[in-house]
């Protein structure tokens, strides 16, 4: 089918990687020194790769390709990563951890989207928040944020809640996170997003600790408690 899809310039293109992490759906791969399309159906068009590129070797064009496959892309964040798609090249070229630490340090960061064998997550202290909550905390980066990976999600309005427990718990058991908090606000819906901690927590023979902190509607701190 004619669609649109990315397109690579080789001359441009110095084979730094940064792209491939740019790439939330797994498309791209350096290969001989360039950046190249491994799957077509992993390319969904939207370009996000584009602005990553310092060379501006990446662009959009209409031709002729694979169709994008979503399934066949959440089905890839639940495979390990290799080695290779852990550390690309040019993967020392991004910020570190410290200089990070008031904002996200890791893309994709909803739930359905990561990838919980992503080597990011050894020993990281994670926050997982509710999705409202960086909207009516003034301080969400700087106090629940800092020194966190931030893994977000809404028990109420996300589908298939299971997949949720599976990642969590594959992330606690396998990958080996440090620390989980669960940053909720004080509504019914939210409580959800408490008890998928507490059933991946329950699958997994490795214990880590857990702190439940919640918010008022208006953004303020109500309670925070370790479980």
């Amino acid at each position: 089918m004619k669609r649109t899809i990315v397109k690579i310039d080789e001359k441009r293109c110095n084979g730094c990687g940064i792209c491939v992490t740019g790439c939330h759906e797994g498309a791209l791969q350096i290969v001989d020194g360039k950046a190249v399309i491994l799957r077509e159906d992993y390319c969904d068009g939207l370009g996000a790769c584009i602005p990553e590129c310092p060379q501006g070797a990446i662009s959009l064009e209409e031709r002729e390709a694979e169709p994008f496959d979503e399934k066949a892309v959440l089905e890839r964040t639940l495979q390990p990563l290799s080695e290779h798609e852990s550390n690309p090249p040019g993967k020392n070229e991004l910020q570190p951890l410290q200089v990070l630490a008031t904002r996200p340090v890791q893309f994709p960061v909803q739930l359905h989207l990561i990838n919980p064998h992503n080597n990011i997550f050894k020993g990281a202290d994670v926050l997982l928040a509710a999705d409202c909550t960086a909207y009516t905390a003034p301080d969400f980066h700087t106090r629940y944020l800092k020194n966190k990976l931030l893994v977000i999600a809404c028990p109420k309005l996300d589908s298939n809640r299971d997949t949720y427990v599976d990642k969590l718990a594959q992330m606690i058991g396998n990958t080996g996170i440090e620390t989980l908090t669960v940053l909720i606000m004080e509504v019914p819906c939210c409580g959800g997003l408490l008890e998928i901690v507490k059933k991946a927590r329950e699958k997994c023979s490795r214990y880590i600790p857990v702190k439940k902190v919640m918010l008022t509607i208006q953004g303020n701190l109500k309670s925070e408690e370790w479980i």
